[in-house]
């Protein structure tokens, strides 16, 4: 009985002894705040909800709008020839449901909208899409998209004639800046079509020229050109895009612009000319 009593009272002592143990631990954990060992300061931990910011589409189209200038970009742009007589509801349809798809990650830019002019073209326009992409890869996930497809099968076939798309890389968007353009912009596009035989010095010789109207004329915000590599071109192989703040500025130098490509009428089996100008966004995304 006497032994039993000593290892009762030893149980007791070592429960006790242990109890100021734990407690002493708790009160050093206590003492300072919850720091990373891999920072050089002490920071409090915070729950994750506290500074959680939840994505919105309006952050989204923050990011798209301040988008700075790639080193290269890939434009596209979609002519349309609605048919005569169509009812405009289904016009607007087809416009609106093509500027939502400015909502896909693969798209930089998109905006369309009614042409503002033609100056010169075989085939009578009425619409048109401009949009931009990073790369290549992105164009291609643009237009294999289920809504992009969608927006094809249901509202631009229906009511359309003729479709043509054009697409370049261009290494250095001249003027730089956004790859927005603001509404209001003027948008010049020209494509080329070159006669037969003529070699990739012609062609070189051409985009020079281009890229070099907007040294020499003021007033011009952007100017991109490139080869075409899309399939749906029709025959143009040289494309480009001059962007100006508006239609007052476009006007202002349209002799000047036509006496710098006239030097290569020589070499052309046609030319389209079109301007636009770039419309509000109207799509909520």
């Amino acid at each position: 009985m006497y032994v039993v009593k000593l290892n009762h009272k030893a149980k007791q002592s070592t429960n006790h002894w242990m109890t100021m143990l734990c407690l002493k631990a708790a009160r050093s954990r206590t003492t300072k705040p919850f720091s990373f060992p891999f920072s050089s300061q002490n920071h409090q931990l915070k729950p994750f909800f506290l500074s959680f910011k939840p994505y919105s589409a309006s952050s989204k189209s923050q990011i798209k709008m301040s988008s700075s200038t790639p080193s290269q970009t890939v434009e596209h742009i979609v002519l349309f020839k609605v048919k005569e007589n169509t009812d405009p509801t289904k016009i607007n349809t087809m416009i609106n449901s093509l500027n939502r798809l400015i909502s896909l990650d693969s798209v930089l830019h998109l905006n369309a909208g009614a042409l503002y002019r033609t100056k010169s073209s075989p085939i009578p326009f009425t619409h048109m899409l401009h949009s931009r992409y990073s790369s290549k890869e992105n164009l291609s996930a643009y237009a294999v998209h289920p809504s992009h497809v969608s927006v094809v099968k249901e509202s631009v076939q229906p009511i359309c004639d003729d479709v043509m798309a054009v697409d370049w890389v261009t290494d250095d968007l001249n003027g730089g800046g956004s790859l927005v353009p603001p509404p209001g912009s003027a948008i010049r596009l020209t494509f080329l079509k070159l006669k037969e035989g003529l070699g990739d010095e012609v062609k070189d010789e051409i985009l020079g020229s281009i890229k070099g109207i907007k040294g020499k004329y003021g007033g011009i915000h952007q100017i991109s050109c490139g080869e075409n590599f899309s399939a749906r071109a029709k025959g143009y192989s040289i494309a480009s895009l001059a962007v100006f703040p508006g239609l007052s500025e476009l006007d202002s130098k349209e002799e000047l612009v036509n006496l710098e490509k006239a030097k290569f009428r020589d070499y052309l089996q046609s030319l389209i000319v079109l301007d636009y100008v770039v419309q509000p966004s109207t799509s909520t995304l």
